[in-house]
C-alpha cells in the first residue's frame, strides 16, 4: 500500500516522531496505521532501555487550575535544547491537561491515564523515541481548595500552585502569594505544619551554634527557641516578609485585602532553579 504524506503527517502528529521515521514505519507496517505506531512505540521502549541511566536534570514545569482544583506537572528531559522544544511543551501541557481533567492522586495514576493516541507513560515512551533522549515525569501535584491560583516562572523551570480559604479572593492578591511561594520557598503555611523532626534539628543546630560561641549552658535553650523562632519567620508562608513589602508579613498583606483571607496549601515544583 502507498504511503501518502497525509498519513505520515497524521502519524507525526500523533506521536511526535520525525517525518522520515514516520514514513519508515508505515512502510514497515504494509500502510497499516496502528502497526506503524506500535513500530515507533517500540523504537522508543528500546531507546528508553538505552538511555535509563542518564541523568534527566532539564524540562518543562507547567501549573493550571479549573475550579477549585489546581495541578503542576514537570516533565524532565536531558538538555534544554529538548526542554525549550515547542513539541516537547505541548506534551508537557497535554499531560497537564489530563491531570486537570482526570485528577488523578498520584503520578502513577497519571501516568496510567488514557488519551486518544495512548496513555500518558506511552505518550512520553513516544517523544523519547523521537528525541533520543531520556525523559521522564518527574513531578505531580495537586491542591483542592475554595480558591486556587498558579504561577509559572518565566522559562517554565518553576511554577508554584496555591489554595485559598475562602472562594472570592482577588487575583492580584493571589498571584502574589503564587509569585512570594516561588521566590522564597518556605516550607510550610504555619509552624504547625512542619514536621517535628524539622523542628528539632533546627533546634539542635541553634544549641550547637550556642554552645560553640561560648554561651552559658543555662541560656542555651532559650537561644535556641529563638533561633527556631527566626527559622519560622524565614520558612512559614504565613509569617515570612512579603518581597514587595518587607515591613509586613504575608500574613499582614493577606489581611489587608480581607481579614478572614488565608492561605490552606501550596506547592513549588522546580527544575535547577
Amino acid at each position: 500500500m502507498a504511503v501518502t504524506m497525509a498519513d505520515i503527517q497524521h502519524l507525526r502528529k500523533m506521536t511526535g516522531a520525525g517525518m522520515m521515521d514516520c514514513k519508515n514505519a508505515l512502510n514497515e507496517a504494509n500502510g497499516d496505521f496502528d502497526g506503524a505506531m506500535e513500530i515507533i512505540r517500540k523504537k522508543g521502549q528500546a531507546v528508553a532501555a538505552k538511555r535509563e541511566d542518564r541523568e534527566a536534570s532539564e524540562g518543562c514545569v507547567l501549573a493550571r487550575t479549573e475550579g477549585d482544583f489546581a495541578a503542576v506537572v514537570a516533565l524532565k528531559c536531558e538538555t534544554d535544547f529538548v526542554a525549550k522544544n515547542e513539541e516537547f511543551i505541548a506534551l508537557t501541557l497535554q499531560i497537564l491537561d489530563a491531570a486537570i481533567d482526570h485528577k488523578p492522586e498520584t503520578l502513577d495514576q497519571l501516568l496510567a491515564v488514557e488519551l486518544p493516541n495512548g496513555t500518558v507513560s506511552q505518550l512520553i515512551t513516544d517523544k523519547i523515541g523521537a528525541t533520543g533522549e531520556k525523559m521522564e515525569l518527574g513531578y505531580y501535584e495537586y491542591i483542592t481548595a475554595p480558591y486556587v491560583t498558579f504561577y509559572i516562572h518565566m522559562g517554565n523551570k518553576l511554577a508554584t500552585v496555591v489554595g485559598f480559604n475562602k472562594p472570592d479572593v482577588n487575583e492580584l492578591v493571589a498571584k502574589d502569594v503564587a509569585m512570594q511561594v516561588a521566590a522564597m520557598n518556605p516550607i510550610a503555611v504555619i509552624p504547625e505544619e512542619i514536621p517535628v523532626e524539622v523542628k528539632e534539628k533546627e533546634l539542635e543546630i541553634a544549641r550547637d551554634k550556642a554552645r560553640e560561641s561560648g554561651k552559658p549552658e543555662n541560656l542555651i535553650d532559650r537561644i535556641a527557641e529563638g533561633a527556631l523562632q527566626k527559622f519560622f519567620k524565614e520558612a512559614t508562608l504565613l509569617q515570612q516578609e512579603y518581597v514587595k513589602d518587607p515591613k509586613k508579613t504575608i500574613e499582614q498583606f493577606l489581611k489587608e485585602s480581607d481579614k478572614e483571607l488565608s492561605v490552606t496549601v501550596f506547592k513549588r515544583v522546580s527544575l535547577n532553579v
